[in-house]
């Protein structure tokens, strides 16, 4: 494979990145700053502070792209012990808002566990699926990746966090079936799953309501439907070509969470059917590109976490669409790199900086590979002693030359 091509996705992968991450500056202050004016507080406050979080999120990308990626392979089972801890610690010292413990407030900010969590668990698991092979029956799939999704999922679901346990889940199965598990075994362990979400779901209030409104949503348009029916209202009401950027009436106190999970609503009334058309086109693009790296990668540690950290974003955005228009449930996973949120922002730049590293590791070790072939097709003939180049043809004269020495060592 040409060096230019693998050049050429991780300029793909930077573009489409800073285009997500410039866009979702524009829409955050759109679906912020109207709202703001009205009560009297400062229109660009949401956007200064998601501003200095993405400046954090673009040095971790460059530290990250510049850091060799095999390193994380040795930390993966301290960054997993660390994540299980701050999950534990978010449900004794996190702040609780809107009946969840999901922050930890650090100094004039919050801090999110559960998205530093996702990064460590697609560490590890990259890690485990590079040193063993493919879970194929349940039995193997239980231990060790099965109990520590599960402990994962039990402290995300204390907080409550139903959606990034979906996340989890979606990665863990994507990644599965890339390293060869047999369909059979997924179905099986999916089922499995599927069973303790739907008891999750039965055995908590909010979100037996949350799945009610999901089925009939006008049913409680008031209620635990509202967010559902405002969001149909705002994507009806842009149309095609939207109402216009920044002239939104749904943000006004209508949409709630406007700038983080529901942000999608938000641009589809503005920009209509076409601006959400371009948007799931980048994340497209961010697939593609993302996949490419690990289908390219030599080293199978570098080929799953590209591949885990390629779902990770895709998928989130996946889940978050379908909930906006309506074909899924809302689950609170924010859009990556749009939806305001400054630990998510900051771990997906960082996420983005593993895959260029990983792309680029890849083109140095073809680098370091030496050229097999001349420019004229045939092989490079090796050089005697390691030195530097082709060897010089040899002429007649030389060949008897050589010739006659050696008879002469075999007289003597």
């Amino acid at each position: 494979m040409k060096r230019g091509q693998r050049h050429l996705e991780s300029n793909l992968l930077v573009l489409v990145t800073l285009g997500l991450v410039a866009f979702g500056l524009v829409m955050v202050y759109s679906a912020t700053s109207a709202a703001a004016a009205v009560g009297g507080h400062d229109p660009s406050y949401y956007l200064k502070r998601q501003g200095v979080f993405i400046l954090l999120g673009i040095v971790a990308m460059v530290v990250a792209s510049r850091m060799n990626y095999r390193v994380l392979r040795a930390l993966a089972p301290t960054l997993v012990v660390g994540s299980l801890a701050l999950l534990a610690a978010v449900l004794v010292l996190g702040d609780k808002v809107n009946g969840a413990r999901r922050w930890i407030t650090v100094g004039p900010t919050n801090f999110q566990p559960s998205e530093l969590a996702k990064l460590a668990f697609i560490v590890w698991l990259a890690a485990h699926l590079a040193r063993n092979p493919a879970p194929r029956t349940l039995k193997e799939l239980l231990k060790p990746v099965g109990l520590l999704l599960a402990g994962f999922a039990l402290l995300l679901l204390a907080e409550p966090d139903l959606g990034t346990t979906i996340a989890f889940v979606l990665t863990l199965g994507a990644l599965l079936l890339i390293a060869g598990s047999p369909l059979k075994t997924l179905f099986r362990g999916g089922a499995i799953v599927t069973a303790l979400g739907l008891a999750a779901i039965y055995f908590e209030p909010y979100r037996r309501a949350r799945i009610f409104s999901f089925v009939n949503p006008w049913h409680d348009a008031q209620g635990a439907g509202f967010q559902i029916v405002q969001a149909q209202i705002g994507l009806g009401s842009g149309g095609i070509f939207g109402r216009g950027l920044g002239a939104s009436v749904e943000k006004i106190f209508y949409l709630t969470e406007a700038h983080t999970d529901m942000i999608a609503a938000i641009i589809g009334e503005e920009l209509g059917l076409v601006g959400l058309a371009a948007l799931i086109a980048a994340y497209l693009t961010f697939g593609y590109a993302g996949i490419r790296i690990s289908l390219r990668s030599r080293d199978p540690f570098g080929k799953f976490l590209a591949a885990g950290l390629t779902v990770l974003v895709c998928g989130q955005a996946a889940l978050n669409l379908a909930a906006v228009v309506g074909i899924a449930p809302l689950t609170g996973v924010p859009l990556p790199l749009v939806s305001y949120g400054g630990t998510s922002v900051v771990v997906v730049l960082a996420a983005v900086g593993i895959l260029l590293n990983i792309a680029r590791s890849d083109v140095r070790a073809e680098a370091r590979m030496p050229d097999r072939s001349r420019g004229d097709g045939r092989p490079r003939l090796a050089v005697a002693g390691g030195g530097g180049g082709p060897e010089r043809p040899r002429r007649p004269r030389d060949v008897r030359r050589v010739a006659g020495s050696r008879r002469s060592a075999a007289r003597t």
